[in-house]
């Protein structure tokens, strides 16, 4: 009777135009030399009759709020508009779709100023065990699987019915309410659901030729994931290549210039020095993010 009821909801869900929004409790451990330094995040599942969406929520409403800040500016007839995205709301920059019923996957990240679209050619492939165990209200089942390059275990649930889960998990005969690697650096815990109305549908931002928008929406570079770990290691390679490609591109009607603050407050504007601070905070920031969710990307 249960699961019956459970399925008129689901139906109901998608004659409705609703959007079962599930809420996840992301720890992480961004560097695998500090342990004591555990990252929490609230990340989102929405999922509707098309597929389904998973993003961190304080990125989300960061970018949001960028883009209310671009659309201002271009009404009030700005020629040249530089929007720094804010790194200090939500650690987790990227976002995963899914599309249904083929279960499409599709990775939305950023490299240094331009955004990828990543196709992804694997599939998680699944070993079911005979474990249970209750994690917060919901009856759960062990799945294990390697993926990415790590060893994944999954609890999941056959009381909400859908085959999905976090980042780009799917295929277990229920939500997928657990998910952790067997080191314990990335753990995604179910916490909450809603239902929420579908929001209106937004139109494409319409951008004037003479403006460039670095880091905050414009169309992403669709690849592979091959093409991605190429352009992944000529970043590391080079972090500032981008910029310095973009600076020596000037030309009277269109010109770029980048300033940067020190961690003293000094604003720096020389493209030599300010190539340097970038290259060096990327190193840094490289240095203290060495345990990805998934390695095998950024090889």
């Amino acid at each position: 009777m249960k699961n019956t009821i459970l399925l008129f909801l689901f139906f109901g869900m998608l004659t409705n135009a609703q959007i079962n929004r599930f809420f996840y409790e992301y720890k992480s451990i961004p560097d695998s030399n500090n342990k004591e330094d555990i990252k929490k995040e609230m990340m989102l599942l929405d999922i509707d009759k098309k597929g389904s969406s998973y993003y961190s929520r304080d990125k989300f409403v960061s970018d949001s709020t960028s883009m209310a800040e671009i659309q201002k500016q271009i009404k009030g007839g700005g020629g040249s508009i530089s929007v720094n995205r804010r790194e200090s709301q939500g650690a987790t920059s990227y976002k995963v779709v899914k599309s249904y019923p083929d279960f499409k996957t599709y990775l939305f990240t950023r490299v240094s100023t331009d955004q990828y679209k990543v196709k992804e050619d694997q599939k998680p492939e699944w070993k079911i065990l005979a474990d249970k165990q209750k994690v917060g209200e919901y009856n759960t089942q062990k799945a294990t699987a390697n993926y990415g390059g790590r060893e994944w275990i999954a609890w999941f649930s056959t009381d909400i019915p859908f085959q999905d889960g976090p980042y780009k998990f799917y295929g277990l005969p229920g939500l997928i309410v657990k998910l952790e690697d067997t080191t314990g650096s990335h753990i995604m815990t179910l916490v909450g659901n809603k239902k929420i109305e579908a929001p209106a549908e937004q139109k494409e931002l319409e951008i004037p030729g003479n403006v460039r928008l670095m880091g905050v929406g414009g169309k992403e570079i669709e690849v592979t994931k091959d093409q991605y770990k190429k352009v992944w290691k000529d970043y590391v390679n080079d972090p500032a290549k981008n910029m310095r490609q973009m600076m020596m591109g000037n030309s009277e009607n269109s010109k770029v210039s980048f300033k940067v603050r020190t961690d003293g407050g000094k604003e720096i504007s020389d493209p030599n020095q300010v190539f340097r601070e970038i290259e060096k905070r990327a190193k840094e920031s490289l240095a203290k993010n060495n345990n990805p969710i998934e390695p095998d990307l950024v090889k």
